[in-house]
Parts: C-alpha cells; sequence; structure tokens
C-alpha cells in the first residue's frame, strides 16, 4: 500500500519552517524587549523599565489618536458587521441564482485588490465629496474603514451561516412564526457568535490600518498608527516601541477572542 503523501515528511522543511518562523517573529520580540529598555537608544540595553509605557500614556498626542482610532474603529465595525450580516443572510438563506459568484467577488473586492488601489479610489471620491459639501469631519475615515472592512466581517459570517442546520428555521415556519421573529428568535441568536467574530476581525482590521487612512485623512485627523508613522519618520524611540506593544497586546488578546468563537466546537 503506498505511503500517503505528508508535505511535512520532506527534506528542508522542519527547517525553513523554523527559520520562516525566526523571520517572523525575532523583530516582534525585539521591538518588545526595547520597549522595555530604560535607556533613550535601541542600540543598547540600560535595564529593565517602564518609564516608556508612562510616557507614551501621559502623551496628549498619542491619547488623542488612540482615542480618535478608537471611535473610527467602532464606527466602521458597526456599520461594516451590518452590511455584511444582511449580506451573508442574502447570499446564504435562498436558493443559488445567476450571478452569485460575481456578488461574491463584489463583496470581497477590497481583499483581491491591492490596499494602495482602494486608497486611492477613495481619495478620489471623498475629495470631491469635501468639494462640493464642505464637510471635512470623520465621517469620510469612518466611510472608507468601513468599506474596506466590510469582506472581513462577511466571511466568518456566511461561514457561520453555512454550517447552521435550516431545520430549526424550517420549524419555526411551520409553527407559523413570521420570518421577522423565525430571525429574531431562531437565526440572530444561532449567528451570534459569527457576528461577534467579524465584528472583532473588521474592529482590529480598522484599528491597524494606514494606507487608506493616510490617504483619506484631513489635517488633524491622526489615527495611532498613522501618528506612529509620522513619529518614526524622525527615528525609532523607545516610545513608538511601548505604543507597538501595547497595540500588539490588543491585537492578540482580540485575535484569540476571534479564535475561540471560530473554532469548531465537538
Amino acid at each position: 500500500m503506498a505511503e500517503r503523501f505528508a508535505i511535512n515528511r520532506l527534506p528542508g522543511f522542519t527547517t525553513i519552517a523554523v527559520l520562516a518562523f525566526l523571520a517572523l517573529y525575532i523583530p516582534i520580540i525585539t521591538l518588545v524587549f526595547f520597549s522595555f529598555n530604560a535607556g533613550k537608544t535601541v542600540m543598547g540595553w540600560d535595564g529593565f523599565s517602564l518609564q516608556w509605557y508612562a510616557v507614551a500614556w501621559g502623551n496628549v498626542a498619542v491619547q488623542e489618536a488612540a482615542w480618535r482610532s478608537v471611535v473610527i474603529a467602532f464606527w466602521a465595525t458597526l456599520i461594516a458587521t451590518t452590511v455584511a450580516t444582511m449580506a451573508a443572510l442574502g447570499t446564504t438563506r435562498r436558493r443559488p441564482f445567476r450571478g452569485q459568484t460575481a456578488v461574491y467577488v463584489a463583496i470581497n473586492q477590497p481583499l483581491m485588490v491591492p490596499e494602495i488601489v482602494t486608497a486611492v479610489a477613495l481619495l478620489i471620491v471623498f475629495a470631491w465629496v469635501k468639494v462640493q459639501s464642505g464637510y471635512q469631519g470623520l465621517g469620510y475615515l469612518i466611510l472608507a474603514h468601513a468599506a474596506f472592512c466590510i469582506p472581513f466581517a462577511y466571511l466568518p459570517i456566511r461561514a457561520r451561516l453555512e454550517g447552521m442546520d435550516l431545520s430549526l428555521e424550517t420549524a419555526a415556519a411551520d409553527l407559523y412564526a413570521t420570518p421577522w421573529q423565525t430571525f429574531r428568535r431562531v437565526t440572530l441568536p444561532l449567528l451570534a457568535p459569527g457576528i461577534v467574530a467579524g465584528a472583532m476581525l473588521a474592529f482590529i482590521t480598522s484599528l491597524d490600518d494606514v494606507v487608506i487612512t493616510e490617504f483619506v485623512k484631513s489635517a488633524g485627523q491622526d489615527t495611532l498608527p498613522t501618528y506612529m508613522l509620522g513619529q518614526l519618520r524622525r527615528g525609532v524611540t523607545p516610545e513608538v516601541n511601548a505604543i507597538s506593544t501595547a497595540l500588539l497586546g490588543l491585537t492578540v488578546v482580540i485575535l484569540t477572542a476571534f479564535f475561540l468563537l471560530t473554532r469548531e466546537r465537538r
């Protein structure tokens, strides 16, 4: 009997995997390590200290940028998750239809097109709207982030719907429940973990975004990532390392929660 092919048994697989993980995580570990450095440079270790976290926490510009990032991410997540939920229901809770593949492509377009292209397109559209309306607020950033985050919210919600058994919804209809009652009392509670997972993924995507924000934002609308980018142009400082480590920690927490919500339960 022929032995089943296993890629992890190929010569050099372990070496390549280890080198890939080292290339990915050594820079991150180095960043976290030097965020606790007591010195002002990243060229040498001067002892353990939390002073740069205190400096970043007390920095008014960091506070404003962080709060702005949270506000934008919250509203963008709310919009993107609502649209993604409706899109997932419309593409899974019905019979296959002509053009269904095209609909999937349209919803997931931001994932397939380079982010810089999406950013330039949004810049052109919003620049015209700004000229016509005179409005210069955060609404443009919220809409831009929401548009980019829709597919990130859509994928886990759709996956959850495709894994749900239709028998409960059919039973509710047989018991004379209206479509709204069926959705509110049956579909929505079962779908809730997928919605929460999609919202978390959209939130962290919006919170970490740089390219679209850099193109769409107006003066005085820096988010935390774009503020850090501006600081890095002047040189890497331990304060930036501390902010990066804090943002990394938040990302890990949210992604861990996302994994726990979406993993298969037996």
